[in-house]
């Protein structure tokens, strides 16, 4: 990782170093070659820097966009770049400039399509759990509905990349905790603001999930994303801590600031049934960091692909994309957002593999894969512009809105 000035001179060596490596094979895919032609770092903030670096990879010439954050800067943060709902989306740059944001990248993958499901729309809403200011906007969907290359072993879709209070970042996992309690009978609590519940579960939604239908979250299991929807569904609505409304199916359209919508599919639908109207309810939920303990100021969904420094294993060698991933390096100390060029002449890309090893030798010990394809988009603001400039060619031609990105804040 490169943030400091020390750091940026090697960063030419770093990347001879990793020609090295895949030269050597160890990329697992046809040698590639490595040919920096761009190292220059651009400071648009103190301690926010950007670059590009040109390589030859396996299948031709890539692009790397790089955003340097170092998190011991005072006036340095970084935070969850979102629209205001869980089930919405928005270009990167206007995400980035409706949030004051220096500079930043594309997030966690989403629920971009529903061919499998006719008449049920797509939600936009992320795979993984979202934590923006300290306030858990949504937890993980099962491992089997989601979007988005195969997980390596050992990981999930709880898995996040944040920065803690204590201005460090780390990967982690947030497992939803939360139950529902009503007369005599508590239920523990399957989901929160999800495109997708776990089979038999009762899943809550908040104002923060947005106006999008809520069907969606009963269709397809947790082994299959395509399988149909579920024939047995209910629908709760608790105002202060009184069942309002109940319906058979569920339903769409912005959820009041305060009031909590219960949906339940098989067995969850069951115990919903029991409720009526006037009924008390209590539902209670929390993210909870698994392995750090450590609670997230702000936290964004991906999949690990790298730890310590090592690649993870069952990393995919074979397929060749656009993508964006990050990185931690410096004890947490500094942040390393990348997104590959999408233009005609860059877009052959990297495996997945290849970006581990490249966030490794540019630095970083922890890494995670971001959204890629046509959502792969980096984006800086100079000092007096009103406006971010959107750095690489995404691969569709033109920004694909996206549910969330990371974003890089400055007060300098």
């Amino acid at each position: 990782m490169a943030p400091s000035r020390a750091r940026t001179t090697n960063l030419l060596a770093l990347f001879l170093a990793w020609c090295a490596l895949l030269g050597a094979g160890l990329a697992g895919t046809a040698p590639a070659v490595a040919a920096p032609r761009t190292a220059a770092w651009t400071e648009f903030a103190s301690g926010v820097r950007y670059a590009t670096l040109d390589l030859t990879a396996a299948k031709g010439p890539v692009r790397a966009h790089l955003l340097s954050v170092d998190l011991t800067e005072p006036d340095v943060s970084v935070g969850l770049l979102h629209p205001g709902a869980v089930a919405a989306r928005a270009p990167l740059s206007a995400l980035a400039d409706a949030q004051g944001a220096v500079g930043g990248v594309n997030g966690d993958f989403f629920n971009i399509s529903e061919t499998q499901h006719p008449g049920v729309e797509a939600t936009g809403a992320s795979v993984g759990p979202a934590v923006a200011d300290g306030r858990a906007l949504k937890a993980a969907v099962p491992n089997g509905q989601r979007f988005g290359p195969a997980l390596p072993p050992g990981t999930s879709t709880e898995d996040v990349l944040g920065v803690g209070w204590d201005d460090r970042a780390r990967l982690g996992a947030l497992e939803l905790q939360g139950t529902v309690t009503t007369r005599g009978t508590r239920l523990p609590l399957g989901g929160l603001n999800q495109y997708a519940l776990p089979v038999g579960s009762v899943g809550v939604f908040t104002s923060d999930w947005g106006a999008a239908s809520r069907l969606r979250a009963t269709c397809g299991t947790d082994t299959d994303r395509a399988a149909p929807c579920s024939a047995e569904t209910y629908e709760v609505t608790v105002r202060a801590g009184r069942v309002t409304s109940v319906a058979e199916k569920p339903g769409g359209g912005p959820i009041t600031e305060g009031t909590k919508v219960l949906v339940g599919r098989e067995a969850g639908a069951r115990e919903l049934r029991r409720l009526s109207v006037g009924d008390p309810v209590s539902v209670r939920h929390r993210l909870v960091a698994e392995r750090t303990q450590a609670p997230y100021r702000f936290a964004v969904g991906g999949f690990p692909v790298l730890r310590d420094g090592v690649p993870l294993d069952g990393l995919d060698r074979v397929a060749f994309a656009v993508r964006s991933a990050a990185g931690i390096g410096n004890d947490g100390e500094e942040l390393l957002l990348m997104a590959l060029d999408g233009g005609p002449e860059f877009r052959s890309g990297l495996t997945v593999a290849e970006v581990a090893e490249l966030m490794a030798e540019l630095g970083a010990t922890d890494a995670l894969s971001l959204d890629g394809g046509g959502s792969s988009t980096l984006v800086t603001r100079s000092p007096g512009d009103a406006a971010v400039t959107v750095r690489n060619h995404p691969s569709g031609g033109a920004e694909r809105p996206v549910p969330n990105g990371i974003g890089v804040f400055s007060r300098d």
